[in-house]
């Protein structure tokens, strides 16, 4: 007996040289495609075309060019009762909306779905109260909704776009004016939706770190056309996250998808001796107060590498299996040292301990202030000194 076909579905979502703005172009040349159970993130700084994207994606506004296919039928030809079956649509809005309850509020995702009158079935009522429950939002309920916090009004928004049972959700800066505990859950409730209901996300944020940690792809606009469309392990590289918002003082560690702000280098230099993990909070503690920074002797996968690179440091460490080249080290440390204002010694440990050593004694030697952290990586001790020096030689204004 043959084995039967398979039957390839088309893209959930498929833009093709898509062409979006009001009377003129914002966007152009847009083409992507993605499937089912997806989170995507439409990543560029304001007034790049995010909004103007999901606004035509969601049939508010016609493309100007191009095409864009749901479920392989073109968006034009889907009527619009059909397609809020399909798509659930929640754009930045924070009106409020007196006299109605959570339950009541979330219902009216269900209009696609009811008759003529809008009546609603135990069907019906059913799919709102397990909604509500998708978004830990069971308790709001019988609450007013022009009564809740924003955290607690986008969780109801969102309960009602689940409730038209969509395919593919739209989202237009969800996780704005929220604090980090509802940013965090927001964004966590809808990665899960998309892993246990198959739903997709088209979402345009703003946060580029936390595009990186949810988004199975990114989509990143700029100067009026798409700049990038992948995963966002391959989309979101250094170089891109600064292109992409213009800011040459924050770089970006895609390894650790974070972004560091790099110092201005008004306090002047500081070497420090970290490795095995442990300095990461000084190097941020001394960008801050604006030392530019040095750094070693770690291997190039130590945290500590990573971090320091990312604050534009220079950084001295070596590959995994090499022997590290200690001469070379030395020599090109020594020079280093000869700009540095201040030398910072990690928690006890690293490799390379005699350089280590050697440098402190040579610092020492120079008149370089040596200061150090306390036991288990204490940073206390180290701001003391920070504010001894800001006190006595003016080096930098600290609010410490």
């Amino acid at each position: 007996m043959p084995e039967p076909k398979s039957i390839s579905q088309p893209p959930l979502l498929e833009i093709k040289s898509l062409t979006v703005g009001y009377k003129s172009p914002i966007v152009t040349g847009i083409s992507m495609a993605c499937g089912r159970g997806l989170f995507v993130s439409l990543l560029g700084a304001n007034g790049s075309g995010k909004t103007t994207l999901l606004r035509t994606v969601s049939k508010h506004i016609k493309p100007l060019a191009g095409q864009v296919f749901i479920n392989g039928q073109s968006l034009s030809s889907v009527k619009t009762s059909d397609l809020a079956r399909v798509m659930s649509v929640v754009l930045t809005d924070r009106s409020s909306v007196p006299m109605l309850r959570g339950l009541e509020f979330v219902a009216l995702g269900r209009h696609p779905h009811s008759d003529f009158l809008g009546r609603l079935t135990d069907a019906d009522l059913s799919v709102v109260e397990k909604a509500l429950e998708s978004v830990k939002a069971a308790d709001l309920a019988e609450r007013f909704i022009d009564e809740l916090s924003d955290g607690e009004r986008q969780k109801i928004v969102l309960a009602r776009a689940l409730a038209q049972e969509p395919k593919l959700m739209l989202l237009d800066e969800p996780t704005a004016h929220l604090d980090l505990k509802h940013r965090l859950e927001v964004l966590g409730i809808l990665r899960g939706l998309c892993q246990k209901r198959e739903l997709t996300v088209l979402a345009a944020l703003h946060d580029v770190e936390a595009a990186a940690k949810v988004s199975d792809l990114v989509v990143t606009i700029k100067d009026g056309r798409l700049t990038g469309f992948g995963p966002s392990e391959q989309i979101l590289t250094p170089e891109a996250v600064k292109e992409l918002y213009d800011c040459p003082h924050a770089n970006y560690d895609s390894l650790l998808g974070s972004l560091e702000m790099a110092p201005d280098g008004r306090a002047g230099r500081a070497f420090v001796l970290g490795g095995r993990d442990t300095a990461a909070l000084i190097y941020r503690l001394l960008a801050k107060k604006g030392y530019s920074l040095i750094s070693g002797f770690f291997l190039e996968s130590d945290l500590d590498a990573h971090v320091a690179a990312a604050l534009g440091g220079t950084v001295f460490s070596f590959k995994d299996g090499e022997n590290p080249p200690e001469e070379k080290f030395l020599a090109e440390s020594l020079k280093e040292l000869q700009n540095a204002a201040i030398m910072v010694q990690g928690p006890a440990g690293g490799p390379l301990p005699d350089l280590r050593q050697r440098l402190v004694s040579e610092a020492k030697n120079r008149g370089i202030p040596v200061l150090t952290v306390g036991p288990d990586g204490d940073l206390g001790p180290l701001m003391a000194s920070l504010k001894k020096l800001d006190d006595g030689q003016g080096l930098i204004k600290s609010a410490a």
